[in-house]
């Protein structure tokens, strides 16, 4: 049974008073403290909003008004599409999606227990094998292919995606021209540009810089993807005691003003452009302060992030399931397992970085995708909650069966079996007897088996004439 878009909400870190303070203080940093804005255009229009300006620092005030006039603009429910329906996601309210994540830089390969650059093969791979893994519902590029030059990257990227799965693909961007070509090839799959707007397959990640900072180039990717209409999340990543305070609570404050700032922008670019409020906020090492990625106080302070998405009726792209760990290991099970589940638990709407990263997202690794896929299961279980209703209760079979029953064959343990309890493809739940006669494996190496069995099989690929139409229209495609 495939669990997704179940309704999450029972974990809240925050109070109702904790929210209203947080709240506060991001107002307050947007009208006394303000932010920057290194784009020209986007500059201009705060100016015009009635910004108050200044522009040697190109720092921009806004009064809280006018902020909550343009956050309130937002769509608060966007529709992420696959090419496939099965795979269309609703993101908004205390929804619960999951997804992958990077850029990744590396690629770990089990086979010699060594890391290697990650190449435009395996960013394909990878999108093969995520097709496959049910508990992970959304593709966002995961690794970054070091055998092409930059200019080739955005397109290559997403091409890799949308001919190799059939889910949603979301990614970040590196020029500007990728950003038009990536669109272009998106029109084509889809059929047209009014197509692509009214099922969008694609959506795109334009990051503000914490603290309080939108630079030029990333400012001018969030009004052309706003002019567009095509989904972008403005994710923040403020750092505690690097970036942002180094409070939990400060860190939300921050995380929430930085991402804001993006959401705000777009609507002045394009009224009801449809923006995604995020996160990749955490916490640090504290002999170092440098980033951590599985800490349970990122944990925290994305699952608290979610309740502020929550309060300004905004979609919520939350960070969860990384690891520090260097290889599959207990770490990186445990550490990927708690943040994902508070993430989940406090409703957060697509839960990014959800399954396949470790050593601080700086690596992917195959294998490490299939055990999240199985973490995200249970993870997805536990959102479900528990069913009570007179059948569940189930005492008319209580009554009837009574002392010393056995309900093994009764027919409402057959209706509920399946799905009242997840049933795992990859953990061992067999006698030591059996297991041992059976080889014996880990769970990485059950893991590596289903990895090849996956890939050893024909995949997804575009229809032959749409791919030939975006060979022969989208430039510097390495097909």
């Amino acid at each position: 049974m495939i669990r997704r878009g179940l309704p999450g909400g029972s974990f809240k870190p925050l109070t109702d008073d904790s929210v209203r303070m947080i709240h506060e203080t991001v107002m307050r940093i947007v009208e006394e403290v303000g932010f920057q804005v290194h784009s020209d255009t986007g500059l201009e229009l705060f100016r015009d909003a009635g910004a108050r300006v200044d522009g040697d620092k190109r720092l921009v005030r806004l009064s809280r008004d006018k902020a909550m006039e343009l956050i309130e603009t937002a769509p608060s429910e966007i529709r992420l599409c696959g090419q496939d329906e099965k795979h269309d996601v609703l993101l908004g309210g205390n929804r619960v999606y999951t997804g992958t994540g990077g850029t990744a830089l590396n690629v770990y390969r089990q086979e010699t227990g060594e890391k290697a650059l990650a190449t435009l093969e395996d960013l394909k791979r990878i999108a093969k094998l995520v097709d496959q893994l049910e508990n992970i519902h959304v593709f966002l590029l995961p690794t970054y292919p070091n055998d092409l030059p930059v200019e080739r990257v955005d397109v290559n990227r997403f091409f890799a995606g949308l001919d190799n799965t059939t889910k949603h693909i979301m990614g970040g961007l590196y020029t500007y021209d990728g950003l038009k070509q990536v669109i272009k090839m998106a029109e084509i799959i889809a059929g047209s540009a009014d197509n692509l707007r009214e099922r969008p397959i694609i959506s795109m990640i334009a990051c503000t810089i914490s603290p309080l900072k939108i630079d030029r180039e990333y400012g001018d990717f969030m009004i052309e993807i706003a002019r567009n209409r095509v989904p972008v999340v403005c994710p923040a990543e403020p750092l505690c005691g690097a970036t942002s305070p180094v409070t939990l609570a400060g860190n939300v404050a921050m995380q929430t003003v930085d991402s804001l700032m993006g959401v705000m922008l777009t609507q002045l670019a394009s009224p009801g452009a449809p923006v995604i409020l995020g996160s990749v906020a955490t916490s640090t090492d504290l002999s170092s302060f440098s980033y951590l990625a599985g800490s349970i106080e990122m944990g925290l302070i994305n699952a608290a992030g979610a309740q502020m998405a929550q309060f300004y009726r905004l979609p919520f792209y939350a960070t969860g399931g990384m690891t520090d760990s260097k290889v599959v290991d207990a770490q990186s099970g445990y550490e990927s397992a708690m943040t994902n589940l508070l993430c989940a638990l406090a409703g957060a709407n697509f839960i990014h970085d959800s399954a396949g990263l470790m050593e601080f997202a700086l690596t992917a690794c195959y294998e490490k995708y299939v055990v999240d896929n199985e973490i995200l299961g249970m993870v997805m279980r536990a959102v479900e909650g528990v069913n009570v209703s007179e059948d569940t209760l189930a005492f008319d079979l209580i009554a009837e069966l009574g002392p010393g029953g056995n309900f093994v064959t009764a027919k409402h343990t057959r209706h509920y079996m399946r799905r009242e309890h997840y049933q795992p493809s990859v953990s061992d739940r067999s006698s030591r007897i059996d297991w041992e006669a059976n080889g014996g494996k880990h769970a990485w190496q059950r893991a590596a088996e289903r990895v090849n069995e996956i890939l050893a099989k024909d995949g997804y690929s575009l229809a032959g004439d749409v791919k030939t139409r975006v060979l022969a229209e989208v430039p510097g495609i390495a097909d």
